[in-house]
C-alpha cells in the first residue's frame, strides 16, 4: 500500500450490492482517486490525491457511514486481529443462542400434542408465538436493521429477502394465534390452521450460521500477513562501541551494527560485517539446507542464524526488507482478487423487487376487479380477503430459506467430505476454479521433493563396510545441523550404535572434528578433508563437484589423515510425484516447476519426473509475478509450501499448500493437502465438479419452485381452475425446498478421492 492509500474496516456489507454502494460513496469525493472494496476481508482501500490526512480520514468515514454502514481506518494487524477474534466469538454466541430458542419453537409448532385452549386463544400455538418472538426480534435484530438500511438506499440483498420472509411468516402468524381476542382480524386469518413460527427461526438461525462459518474464513484470511509479521522480531541488540543496546526495530536506521545469536532471527536485511555461520533461508528460498555465511554475504530479515553468533550491518528499514515486501505483496494479493459476487445476492437484487411488485400487482388487482372473477368459480371470499391471501402468499413462497441453503449446505458438506480425505478447502473460489485448472505451477522443494536432506548414497574407500557412516554418525550426533540429522536417522536405520567421539569441534561452515578409539577422525566440506589427508584422488574431487552442480550435498570423512569414504545428502523426490504428474499431463494440463533454485538443479529434479516446462532461480516476490504472466494462458493453480510460495500461491487463481508447508504458505492457500500427496490434486478438481454441480443443482431446486409456486401464490390460476395456494401450503412448498437442499447437498458423502493406482481419470471427468 502506498503512502497516499488510506485502508478502512466497513462493516454491514453483505453482499455484492452493499460493495456496490460502498465504492460509488468513496468514488464521489473530490480528492479519492480510486477505490477498492473487498467483501472477504470487510476492507476498502482509498487512493488519495495528496497526503492522507486526519481530515480526509473524518470525511471518507463519514460518507460511509451515511450510505449506512460502519467505518473505522484500519488498525494495527495485532488489533485487527483481536477486534476480529472478539467478533467472530460474538457471532458463535448468536448461532448457539439462536438454535437453543428455535428448538422450542419447532417442538410447539411441529411436535407438540394439542394443549387445549385459555379462553379462546390455542395454548399451544400461543406458547410457540411467545417462544418465537425472542428469535425475531433478538437474533434477527442485525438482519432486520441491515434490510432497513437497504431498501432505504433502494437496493436489495439477502437481507432484505430474510427480512421480509421473517416478517410476513411472524405477522401472518401472530394474526392466525391472536385473531379470536382481536376482532379487526380478517375471518380467514382467524379460520386459518397453519403458522410459520418454526420457518420463521430457522431462517434466522441458518444464515447466522452461515455469517458465522463466513467470519471464521475472513480470520483465517489475516493470518497470512499476521504469520509473516511474526518473523520479524519487535526488539534488536544494536551494537554502539563496545556495548548493546536494546532498541525497537522501528528505530533502526540503515547502517546500524545489529547482534543475532545463535537460533535468532535476522531482524533486516543487510551483510554480515561480522563472524560465519549457517542461515536458515528456507522461508525465502524454499531451500531445505542451510546456506554457508561469511563476512561481507548479503542476509534477509525473518531468516534464522543456526549456529553462532553474527552481527550484521543493515541496508534496510523495517519499511523496506525483503520480508516486508512479501507482506506487501501478500495483503495487496488478496485485496487484488474480485469481491464474491455470489449468485443470489446478483439475482436478489431484481428478484426482491420483483416479488414486491409482483405482490402488490396480486393484492390490487384482486381487491380492484376481484369480485368479477370471484363469482365465476363459485368461491366464498371476498375480493378483500383474496387479496390478502395472494399478497401473504406470493411473499411467503419467495421466502429466501433455499436460496439462502443452496450454496452453504453444497459447501459444508463437500469441504467437509473433502477434509476427512486430507482436503482442506477454505471457499468457494477454490471450488469454482479448481476444476478448471489448464496450468499446474509446481515449487520444487517440499512439493516435488521431500523437502529435507536424505542420505542417498554411501561411497566407502577404506574397503570396511559402513565404517564412513560409522565415524560420520559419531561425530555428527554432538550436531543439530540439518545434514547431521539425515546422517543420524541413515545410521540408526541400520539398528546400530554409533561409538562415542571426543574432543568433538564445530567449525563453522567446514564441518566437525574429533577423536574415536584413539584416532583423529573429521567429517565436512572438501577444503576440510583437504586439510586433514595427505591427498584426495582427482577422480573423486571430479564426481563431488559433479554431484553438488546437481543440488547433492557431499560430506566427506577422514580417520587416521587418510579419506575413508564420502556421503551424498539430497532432498529427494516424493514417491508419487512422477505418477501424480504424469497423470496431470494426460489430462492435457500444462505442468510447470517454478523454483528459486539453480536451473541446473531445477533441471534434474524435472527431468526426473517428466516436466518439460521449468521456470528457475525466481526470488519469492518474483513467484508471483510469474503466475500472473501465466494466467493469460489459462486458469493456474499455484501448489507449493513455504513462505517464499506466499505471494504466489495468493495471486494464483487456486492456491495449494502441502500440509508440511510454513503456516503462512496454509494461511494464503485456498486448499491445504494434509497428506503432502500430489494425487490429491485431482482429487480437489474432480470434489470441486461434484460441489460445484450440486451448488448448480440446488439453486435449480430453489428457483423452480419460486417459479412454480409464485403464479398460483398470485392467483393466476383461480379463475379458470379455482387453484389457489393458501399461506399454509406456500410455507409447506418453502420447508420442503430447503429439504430438498439439503438432501441433494447431503448425496456428496458418497464422494470418493482419485486413487492413482486404479481410476482412469481424463479431463473430461474434471471439467463440464
Amino acid at each position: 500500500m502506498n503512502s497516499n492509500d488510506l485502508s478502512l474496516s466497513v462493516t454491514g456489507m453483505t453482499c455484492a450490492a452493499c460493495v456496490s454502494s460502498v465504492e460509488r460513496v468513496l468514488s464521489s469525493i473530490d480528492f479519492v482517486e480510486s477505490v477498492s472494496v473487498n467483501l472477504p476481508l470487510e476492507k476498502a482501500v482509498i487512493s488519495i490525491r495528496g497526503e492522507v490526512s486526519s481530515e480526509t480520514v473524518e470525511n471518507c468515514i463519514e460518507v460511509v457511514e451515511k450510505a449506512g454502514f460502519g467505518a473505522v481506518e484500519i488498525l494495527p494487524a495485532s488489533r485487527v486481529r483481536e477486534n476480529n477474534e472478539l467478533e467472530l466469538k460474538r457471532k458463535y454466541r448468536q448461532v448457539v443462542l439462536s438454535f437453543t430458542l428455535t428448538l422450542p419453537v419447532f417442538i410447539l409448532s411441529m411436535v407438540a400434542p394439542d394443549m387445549g385452549r385459555v379462553g379462546s386463544l390455542d395454548l399451544r400455538l400461543f406458547l410457540a408465538m411467545l417462544a418465537s418472538l425472542p428469535v425475531y426480534f433478538v437474533s434477527g435484530a442485525t438482519f432486520h436493521k441491515n434490510a432497513w438500511k437497504s431498501i432505504l438506499r433502494a437496493s436489495g440483498n439477502m437481507d432484505v429477502l430474510i427480512h421480509l420472509g421473517t416478517s410476513v411468516a411472524m405477522l401472518w402468524s401472530c394474526s392466525v394465534v391472536l385473531g379470536p381476542v382481536i376482532p379487526i382480524i380478517p375471518d380467514f386469518i382467524r379460520s386459518a390452521d397453519h403458522v410459520f413460527f418454526d420457518g420463521a427461526a430457522f431462517i434466522i438461525s441458518f444464515v447466522l450460521l452461515g455469517n458465522f462459518l463466513e467470519g471464521r474464513a475472513k480470520l483465517k484470511a489475516t493470518d497470512a500477513v499476521h504469520n509473516l509479521m511474526r518473523l520479524q522480531p519487535t526488539e534488536v541488540q544494536v551494537v554502539i562501541g563496545d556495548e548493546l543496546a536494546p532498541m525497537s526495530i522501528d528505530d533502526v536506521e540503515k547502517g546500524s551494527l545489529v547482534r543475532v545469536i545463535a537460533g535468532g532471527i535476522i531482524p533486516l536485511d543487510g551483510f554480515i560485517q561480522q563472524g560465519v555461520g549457517s542461515i536458515d533461508e528456507s522461508m525465502m528460498t524454499g531451500e531445505s539446507v542451510p546456506s554457508h555465511k561469511k563476512a561481507g554475504d548479503v542476509v534477509f530479515a525473518g531468516t534464522t542464524v543456526l549456529d553462532t553468533t553474527i552481527v550484521v550491518q543493515t541496508t534496510s528499514l523495517v519499511s523496506d526488507t525483503a520480508l516486508s515486501k512479501i507482506i506487501r505483496l501478500v495483503d495487496e494479493a488478496q485485496m487484488g482478487k474480485a469481491p464474491i459476487q455470489r449468485l443470489v445476492d446478483r439475482v436478489a437484487r431484481i428478484f426482491v423487487p420483483a416479488v414486491l411488485a409482483l405482490s402488490l400487482s396480486a393484492f390490487l388487482f384482486w381487491l380492484i376487479i376481484g369480485d368479477s372473477f370471484l363469482g365465476g368459480v363459485g368461491g366464498d371470499m371476498t375480493s378483500s380477503e383474496m387479496a390478502v391471501m395472494a399478497l401473504v402468499s406470493t411473499l411467503v413462497i419467495a421466502c429466501p430459506c433455499a436460496l439462502g441453503l443452496a450454496t452453504p449446505t453444497a459447501l459444508v458438506v463437500g469441504t467437509g467430505v473433502g477434509a476427512r480425505n486430507g482436503l482442506l478447502i477454505k471457499g468457494i473460489k477454490a471450488l469454482e476454479s479448481s476444476y478448471k485448472s489448464e496450468i499446474v505451477v509446481l515449487d520444487k522443494t517440499g512439493t516435488i521433493t521431500e523437502g529435507k536432506p536424505s542420505v542417498i548414497e554411501v561411497r566407502e574407500l577404506s574397503g570396511n563396510h559402513g565404517e564412513a557412516l560409522r565415524v560420520a554418525a559419531a561425530l555428527e550426533s554432538e550436531s543439530s545441523h540439518p545434514l547431521a540429522s539425515a546422517v543420524n536417522d541413515a545410521w540408526k536405520s541400520m539398528g546400530l550404535e554409533a561409538p562415542k567421539a571426543i574432543d568433538v569441534k564445530t567449525l563453522v561452515g567446514s564441518g566437525l572434528t574429533g577423536e574415536i578409539e584413539g584416532l583423529e577422525v573429521a567429517v565436512g566440506n572438501l577444503d576440510l578433508i583437504r586439510s586433514k589427508t595427505t591427498s584426495i584422488p582427482p577422480e573423486v574431487e571430479a564426481e563431488i563437484s559433479k554431484k553438488s552442480a546437481l543440488g547433492s550435498n557431499v560430506i566427506l570423512v577422514s580417520r587416521d589423515g587418510d579419506l575413508i569414504g564420502w556421503i551424498e545428502i539430497r532432498d529427494t523426490i516424493r514417491n508419487n510425484s512422477l505418477s501424480a504428474i504424469e497423470r496431470m499431463q494426460a489430462m492435457g494440463i500444462d505442468v510447470i516447476m517454478l523454483t528459486g533454485d539453480r536451473h541446473e538443479v531445477a533441471q534434474f529434479v524435472a527431468s526426473e519426473v517428466g516436466i518439460r516446462r521449468v521456470i528457475s532461480g525466481v526470488k519469492p516476490e518474483g513467484k508471483a509475478e510469474a503466475v500472473r504472466q501465466l494466467q493469460p494462458e489459462g486458469v493456474v493453480t499455484m501448489i507449493g509450501d513455504g513462505i517464499n510460495d506466499a505471494a504466489a500461491l495468493t495471486v494464483a487463481d487456486v492456491g495449494i499448500a502441502m500440509g508440511a508447508g510454513s503456516e503462512v504458505a496454509l494461511d494464503c492457500a485456498d486448499i491445504v493437502l494434509v497428506g503432502d500427496d500430489l494425487s490429491h490434486v485431482l482429487s480437489v478438481m474432480q470434489l470441486s465438479r461434484a460441489t460445484m454441480n450440486k451448488i448448480r443443482s440446488n439453486l435449480v431446486w430453489a428457483f423452480l419452485y419460486n417459479i412454480l409456486g409464485i403464479p398460483m401464490a398470485m392467483g393466476i390460476l383461480y379463475p379458470w381452475t379455482g387453484w389457489l395456494l393458501p399461506p399454509a401450503f406456500a410455507a409447506a412448498a418453502m420447508a420442503l425446498s430447503s429439504v430438498s437442499v439439503v438432501l441433494n447437498s447431503l448425496l456428496l458423502t458418497r464422494w470418493r478421492p482419485v486413487d492413482l493406482d486404479s481410476s482412469n481419470i481424463t479431463k473430461a471427468d474434471i471439467s463440464f
